[in-house]
């Protein structure tokens, strides 16, 4: 089973490499993503596709984000998720008054998009936030548990966003900044060696003594390999 569990994301943008960079980041996280590079696309692939999350360029050639909003708030419950280059408070008013969820402006952090991604399924579809598993690991959102095994470690709520988002990007390098700003916030002002005391704490739970399982690559990072 895959972090997405099921749950299907439409992408709607004219910019090839920022649906290219989406689609790859998505699915890595294991989400379905069905993509379209134009507003009339979107809307016929949605008929079929019945995303739960919509992620819509204003500016699209066909009908434009805003019409694809309106029409996909119309036929179904999708949570959705306005794109936009331009910092315009019309743009913004207008979008959420035909339904959209969530505005974020270009260029953007796809850790954000996904933080974004995770606030709307939490409130639209919980059902689909269950359990996932990974290796001998399980993670469990909606009970903020994660297990090895049987066992359910014992985890403070930093060491639980820590571990959960080095499962999450498994085989990945994640370096110090990377991880400080996903698990401490970006205005993170403390010393970055704190990334290093719940390294330890956490491979002290996982009973890691020989770094098999949270590798550190010097002046690279971190990287989790799976039990």
């Amino acid at each position: 089973m895959t972090a997405g569990n099921g749950i299907r994301i439409l992408l709607a943008d004219d910019e090839p490499h920022i649906i290219d960079f989406l689609e790859l980041g998505l699915r890595h996280e294991g989400y379905e993503v069905n993509a379209a590079s134009d507003g009339t696309a979107a809307l016929e692939i949605a008929a079929s596709f019945r995303p739960h999350v919509a992620i819509l360029d204003v500016m699209m050639p066909g009908f434009d984000g805003f019409e694809v909003c309106e029409r996909l708030k119309a036929e179904g419950d999708v949570a959705v998720i306005m794109l936009t280059a331009r910092d315009e408070v019309d743009d913004r008013v207008k979008g959420l008054r035909l339904g959209a969820d969530d505005y974020m402006m270009k260029p953007f952090s796809f850790e954000e998009l996904l933080a974004r991604i995770q606030a709307r399924l939490r409130n639209q579809f919980p059902h689909l936030l269950g359990s996932v598993a990974f290796g001998a690991f399980r993670v469990d959102d909606r009970r903020k548990e994660i297990s090895l095994g049987e066992r359910v470690l014992e985890l403070s709520p930093t060491e639980y966003e820590l571990l959960r988002y080095l499962i999450f990007n498994r085989g990945i390098v994640l370096s110090k900044p990377a991880i400080l700003e996903r698990v401490w916030g970006y205005d993170f002002a403390g010393d970055d060696n704190i990334v290093e005391v719940y390294v330890r704490s956490l491979r002290d739970k996982l009973g890691d003594r020989e770094h098999r399982i949270i590798r550190t690559l010097r002046g690279a990072g971190y990287r989790m390999d799976l039990p």
